[in-house]
């Protein structure tokens, strides 16, 4: 295993510099976020010859809004449609930014608004004055100029639930007073968090002179055209829980289209209102290695970079073995990680603390 494994050099490092601009990317919680590594991601992308790059599960964006920081031309995608409303937001939109009077206009009561929200998920999640908030706001969202301001405001909203749920995951339901601990994030108001959503991700919009995009459509149907660099961050299985993420942010992936998408049906029958999981080969051990070798088939002829964790399955031997039938040089990065856990208060060391690894197939 040893010969196998390279260490970063530090001199790569300083020939391309680490982009200000990432830094000023707003964090999200989000299972399996590479938020917290991109510094060193950037080290091992750095030493890596291409000029585009798709990021084939986009998550929270932040790797692809890495890449495009770079300079590259970025596809960012992502099963789900919440995440590819953020792409759309940050890495499609070249210059778009929602003004003053463009919040003014979302803010303004419509008389005409659904109730929807309100009647779904009272008692549930959040204050009754913060789900009338997000019916009245989807309300007006259409009115908006361009699908990138639509995508940016559904994108403030996404964040403006996330930090006032506590956890910032919707797996449990009940009073949403009684999380209150004197955190910031459960003081304010949807609408406050909305407001201040919307001044961070304008402050990130900007165009790096490339052609980028945004789509969903299942990893192993993407176009293989045109990607000299493909990322992969899959939900792979884990030792312990799960890693379903309709699971955890189903209201999210709800409300990036007002629950009108096929797949957010509710099921009013759970106490959380959830909508149906989306199978994935990924997230089974029955598929996970079919799963894997059909996606180093598919991109094979691209640069291939895989980032995992030692608390996944299959084990890094073998994802090795697999991507070696598809590439002649196989290198691993690693490091020392700690992922926060958004379901669980105590959280064993052992589950938490990992070795982060990033496979690169040329």
């Amino acid at each position: 295993m040893s010969s196998l494994r390279t260490a970063v050099q530090p001199t790569l490092f300083e020939l391309d510099e680490y982009p200000e601009r990432v830094e000023a990317f707003p964090q999200l919680r989000y299972m399996g976020s590479k938020y917290r590594l991109l510094p060193w991601l950037h080290e091992v992308l750095a030493q890596l010859d291409f000029s585009s790059a798709l990021d084939v599960f986009s998550g929270s964006g932040c790797v692809s809004y890495l890449l495009k920081s770079m300079g590259k031309r970025v596809v960012a995608n992502d099963f789900l449609l919440f995440p590819s409303q953020i792409g759309l937001a940050v890495i499609e939109n070249p210059r778009y930014r929602l003004q003053q009077r463009h919040c003014e206009m979302l803010l303004c009561e419509n008389p005409s608004r659904d109730d929807f929200i309100e009647r779904t998920y009272s008692g549930v999640f959040f204050t009754d004055s913060d789900l009338r908030f997000l019916d009245n706001i989807w309300a007006n969202i259409p009115s908006l100029p361009t699908r990138y301001h639509r995508a940016l405001a559904i994108t403030a909203l996404i964040r403006s639930c996330v930090k006032r749920q506590p956890r910032g995951v919707f797996t449990v339901a009940g009073d949403p007073d009684r999380y209150k601990d004197g955190r910031r994030d459960l003081r304010l108001s949807l609408q406050e968090h909305f407001l201040e959503s919307v001044a961070v991700y304008n402050r990130v919009v900007f165009d790096n002179g490339e052609s980028n995009r945004s789509t969903q459509h299942d990893a192993l149907e993407i176009d293989v055209a045109g990607h000299d660099l493909v990322y992969m961050d899959p939900p792979y299985v884990p030792r312990a829980d799960d890693n379903c993420y309709i699971k955890r942010y189903h209201f999210l992936e709800g409300l990036a289209s007002y629950w009108q998408e096929p797949g957010t049906e509710i099921m009013h029958e759970t106490k959380v209102k959830k909508i149906p999981k989306r199978f994935t080969p990924f997230s089974y051990r029955r598929s996970a290695l079919e799963a894997f070798n059909a996606l180093f088939t598919r991109f094979r002829k691209s640069h291939l970079v895989l980032s995992y964790s030692s608390n996944g399955y299959p084990d890094l031997k073998t994802l090795i073995e697999i991507m070696r039938r598809h590439k002649r040089r196989v290198k691993v990065h690693e490091r020392d990680h700690r992922y926060h856990f958004g379901t669980h208060r105590n959280v064993k060391q052992s589950r938490a603390d990992v070795r982060e690894y990033l496979i690169v197939g040329e």
